[in-house]
């Protein structure tokens, strides 16, 4: 009899991990917000997605895609969002306005925009005072690929009127924005960026694909795409943030143990814009700007926070406390799980 019963107990312990942690969650199901989901700034998104681990986190996580960062900040903000990936300016921006959305994990440690200029108007491009009067196609305006222009423009001493920014969004709509001559550069992401540029339509003149290139433009390193919540999401479901971290961080982990040729076949088909080796060497010029293991890199934060002061007249006006901006407690208990 009690051999029988501890049999009992021990298969009973064996099952119990997966249905204890299924438990604990406050909540499974998760509405996720992300600006241009195809952008290979989002590319860990998408892995961890693909790869099941959102899943394996007993997680039900429904993806929304918008046009771009400021659009997916509005849904958050708006209530039809729990959580967002996207760029780690919108905690600064938005605790300039007294709403306290915290990153929890970065996704990517250098932004990997580049700034391109149609041929003809990249051949008399000194330095950023050339973009006066230009129409720069950003993936929509307030996201982080409008304020890189706009931070060059400030340290050119320029205003941010002083050249006009049209929202193009990050899939195919950007290509043909440039063909069709409605902008006379655009500031995006990858694939876009390559496939312009390979097809001799731009010439890249500001590029933070690198932290060389990023080191340029900002004056440091500059956290890129995060998952941010507000801290009121987090107080009530501390042990689902857990999950959707430990998730991504398993993600970045996989793009790091990868190639290019792997991860493009992780991908859809429909990211790729009809161009396989295209994509994949796009996704080479930005593998070194995923996030190895999820952290922060050093002096990122301040590096964001000093852009933003540059020309954003709330950020100017606030008073930040980035402890408040984002942590790393989340992540530092995924890698001690892993």
């Amino acid at each position: 009899m009690r051999s029988w019963i501890a049999a009992g107990i021990a298969a009973l312990a064996f099952a119990l991990p997966m249905s204890a942690q299924a438990q604990k969650l406050e909540t499974t199901k998760v509405r996720l917000a992300v600006g241009g989901k195809s952008s290979l700034y989002y590319l860990p998104l998408t892995i961890t997605e693909r790869l099941g681990y959102f899943k394996d986190a007993g997680l039900d996580v429904e993806i929304s895609d918008f046009a771009g960062g400021a659009k997916s900040l509005q849904a958050l903000i708006g209530g039809s969002a729990d959580v967002v990936t996207g760029s780690f300016d919108h905690t600064i921006q938005m605790q300039a306005k007294n709403q306290q959305i915290v990153a929890v994990v970065q996704l990517g440690r250098f932004p990997g925009f580049g700034l391109a200029l149609r041929k003809e108007k990249a051949a008399s491009y000194k330095s950023p005072k050339d973009l006066k009067g230009m129409k720069i196609g950003v993936t929509a305006p307030g996201s982080s690929t409008h304020f890189m222009v706009l931070y060059m423009m400030a340290q050119a001493g320029m205003k941010p009127d002083e050249a006009s920014f049209i929202g193009t969004g990050s899939g195919g709509t950007v290509v043909a924005a440039v063909q069709h001559g409605e902008v006379d550069g655009i500031s995006n992401a990858d694939p876009m960026v390559t496939k312009l540029d390979r097809e001799g339509l731009v010439t890249v003149v500001a590029d933070t694909r690198t932290l060389e290139g990023t080191t340029k433009v900002y004056g440091g390193p500059y956290p890129a795409a995060v998952m941010y919540t507000p801290q009121s999401f987090i107080d009530k479901n501390p042990n689902t943030v857990q999950a959707l971290v430990n998730a991504f961080v398993r993600g970045l982990k996989w793009v790091q143990a990868h190639n290019a040729e792997e991860i493009a076949k992780m991908m859809p088909d429909e990211y790729m814009l009809g161009d396989r080796p295209l994509f994949v060497e796009a996704i080479k010029a930005n593998h070194d700007a995923y996030s190895p293991d999820g952290r922060f890199m050093k002096n990122g934060p301040e590096t964001a926070l000093k852009v933003l002061k540059a020309f954003d007249p709330n950020v100017q006006q606030a008073n930040i406390d980035l402890t408040k901006a984002y942590t790393e407690k989340f992540v530092e208990a995924a890698q001690a799980g892993h």
